[in-house]
């Protein structure tokens, strides 16, 4: 397998006039009327910060050119993470999460903009958290135009769920908990959605990934439905005590319809790169995009990587080069969808140089047989 590049990479969401102008955790999609949408958090001033909002711009052009991003989610605390999923006739399903309101303050104690934040902070009351902390989604119903009400769900995935050829709406994610760190209990679990009022219906979850007799961190899965029907999810896995020891992707699989799931196996090496999307080319070709942050975790340079599988992700061919920089690990989060030309559009966040804010950037590719 060849890729070829088409051009080089092209900004897609930023804000360069404000200090909000950190963009992060994007996800692309080809909505039911043919455009191309994508979400992200948005009008950031840095990783975490308390003006995070899920944010929305469409394409008319294949990627050409975009509309100026416009909140979906925007709760009073850190939306994090745009999943979107079209479903239906023409419906679109945006999805985030957010933290506590003590975890930014600490974070913000620490923090460039210090009194900024913290005075944001304290106007937040304990009452507006509790109705605002967690994962959520909204949903529209004519291609992204209009949104309902703000759901609650129990689970939260970077790139939201995935609708089923039945017609099914599964959400593959990690258990949402309101303290910082992973809880014994925490996993992740396989809901049905149902977008017409918003309720989650437990139907299975995967094993949790155990090394040495120590539990990892499980988190950010993707689900992705084979033609066979059968659900592939990747994991990102990675030590209880940091990226540094542990950043890699696994692979689970659901043979009816995410209730039962296969013992998680590793894809890529100890620091191969996480988290993964997977879409399926017009060639048949499984394509699955991950970012890359360096072996060991934070050695330059830094990327973004596609992986293929050509027997439906029974095997996978890893280690191409998407798009690689040298500014900071701060990197990655990538989605694919396919142009009208059969080529391939991945969007993704990156600094493109240490110091400068993070945005939301795309890269246009081929497939070479």
């Amino acid at each position: 397998m060849k890729i070829s590049l088409i051009n080089g990479p092209k900004t897609v969401m930023s804000n360069p006039t404000s200090k909000h102008n950190y963009f992060a955790w994007p996800t692309v999609a080809r909505l039911k009327n043919g455009r191309l949408a994508v979400v992200a958090s948005g009008f950031r001033i840095q990783h975490v910060c308390p003006f995070g909002k899920t944010v929305l711009s469409f394409s008319e052009d294949e990627g050409e050119s975009y509309t100026l991003p416009a909140p979906v989610i925007d709760t009073p605390l850190d939306d994090r993470d745009g999943g979107i999923l079209p479903f239906g006739k023409s419906g679109v399903i945006v999805t985030s999460f957010n933290n506590k309101l003590d975890f930014q303050r600490r974070v913000a104690e620490h923090s460039g903009y210090k009194d900024y934040r913290l005075a944001y902070l304290d106007a937040v009351d304990r009452e507006e958290e509790a109705r605002y902390l967690g994962a959520s989604f909204r949903v529209s119903f004519d291609n992204g135009v209009t949104f309902g009400a703000l759901y609650k769900s129990p689970v939260t995935s970077p790139h939201g769920p995935v609708q089923r050829q039945n017609g099914d709406i599964v959400w593959v994610g990690r258990t949402f908990s309101p303290k910082d760190a992973m809880m014994a209990e925490d996993c992740i679990c396989a809901y049905l959605l149902h977008p017409e009022n918003g309720e989650m219906e437990y139907i299975g979850r995967i094993d949790d990934v155990v090394i040495e007799g120590e539990k990892q961190l499980s988190c950010e899965p993707y689900a992705f439905e084979r033609e066979d029907g059968v659900l592939l999810c990747h994991i990102r896995v990675q030590s209880p005590r940091g990226c540094k020891e542990r950043f890699t992707t696994y692979q689970a699989i659901s043979e009816d319809g995410g209730r039962t799931w296969s013992k998680p196996e590793p894809l890529l090496s100890v620091f191969g790169g996480a988290p993964s999307h997977i879409m399926r080319h017009s060639s048949g070709v499984l394509v699955a995009v991950y970012g890359f942050r360096g072996a060991p975790y934070g050695a330059k340079p830094f990327g973004i990587k596609a992986m293929f599988s050509r027997d439906n992700g029974k095997t996978w061919d890893t280690e191409y080069d998407i798009y690689k920089n040298e500014g900071t690990e701060d990197i990655g989060y990538p989605s694919t969808v396919e142009l009208s030309d059969g080529s391939l559009l991945t969007v993704f966040y990156a600094k493109e140089q240490e110091g400068c804010p993070a945005v939301i950037m795309q890269q246009k590719w081929r497939i070479e047989e």
